[in-house]
């Protein structure tokens, strides 16, 4: 049976190999374990894991800028999906953001990846297509 957790920094090599594991999932020194229990700590109650007799089989990041929500690295591994598992646990950190009266939440994914758009689509998110995407990374910082 499975069963939603809190993602927790002990949880971090487990999560770390599915993400590792899922195809058109990016992952960049932002996700060290350094960083990713700093954004736990910075965004509690919002991130969480699924477990299926204690093996995770899904997880998600969530957090906030105080304004807006952001989802990020939803991974459900091959053996979980299209069984709800996804939805569940964006739904988890939807809640936990509408409990902060944050009602307006973003996502990123690679232009490339139809599959993961198609899914997102599915599940009630819009596609933007007003605004565009730019970064900008400390070439002297180590966890851009």
């Amino acid at each position: 049976m499975v069963e939603i957790f809190p993602f927790s920094p002990s949880d971090y090599d487990e999560v770390m190999a599915l993400w590792q594991a899922t195809e058109g999932l990016t992952l960049r020194e932002a996700d060290s374990r350094d960083a990713v229990a700093r954004y736990l700590a910075h965004n509690p109650r919002l991130s969480f894991i699924a477990r299926d007799g204690g093996r995770v089989v899904g997880a998600v990041l969530g957090g906030t800028d105080g304004r807006r929500g952001y989802l990020q690295h939803l991974a459900v591994a091959p053996t979980h999906r299209r069984q709800g598992l996804g939805r569940s646990l964006a739904d988890r950190v939807l809640d936990g953001l509408s409990t902060l009266g944050i009602v307006k939440c973003h996502l990123f994914i690679r232009r490339e990846h139809a599959e993961a758009r198609e899914f997102w689509e599915r599940s009630g998110w819009t596609v933007r297509d007003d605004v565009t995407l730019l970064s900008h990374s400390d070439s002297a910082a180590t966890n851009a």
